[in-house]
């Protein structure tokens, strides 16, 4: 379960339930019940539909009037999810929005570039959530990738 069978990451939120076993003196041991559970996981975990989850940040962004558009098509680029805008003070707007951490981990070089040097933001966990299939795909074929390479060395 550390490394989950989709693309190696960790897999969370599942529930197993045992319904009958059984105990024979001679062949039954502690690695034998540990070998027959790491393939129960493997078999229902391929036939379970698997998904990857991504990180969802709350992002809030401190920008002039004058950037408001442009850093708003940034974050719609980005897969956000603006969920408002307001005043803030004179001349300045405070935009919040929901992004994917990995949208944003440039996001600092970009903001300054769309405002001048003038904006900040902040970003904050709020959840995780289902990435869509072509990160997925693109995720679990770098998984791939990479394993093959590990095994060749």
């Amino acid at each position: 379960m550390e490394a989950g069978p989709l693309a190696g990451y960790p897999f969370v939120d599942f529930k197993a339930k045992l319904y009958d076993g059984k105990y024979h003196t001679v062949d039954s041991s502690d690695i034998a019940f540990q070998l027959a559970a790491a393939q129960a996981f493997k078999d229902a975990a391929a036939a379970a539909g698997l998904v990857l989850l991504e990180p969802v940040m709350n992002l809030t962004v401190l920008i002039p009037d004058e950037s408001v558009g442009d850093v708003m098509g940034d974050l719609s680029s980005r897969r956000a999810r603006i969920e408002g805008t307001e005043g803030f003070g004179k001349g300045w707007t405070q935009l919040k929005a929901k992004v994917p951490q990995g949208e944003v981990m440039r996001y600092a070089i970009d903001l300054r570039s769309k405002t001048g040097g003038r904006g900040t933001f902040s970003l904050e966990f709020s959840h995780y959530e289902e990435s869509p299939s072509h990160v997925q795909e693109k995720v679990v074929a770098e998984a791939a990738k990479e394993k093959a390479e590990a095994e060749k060395k």
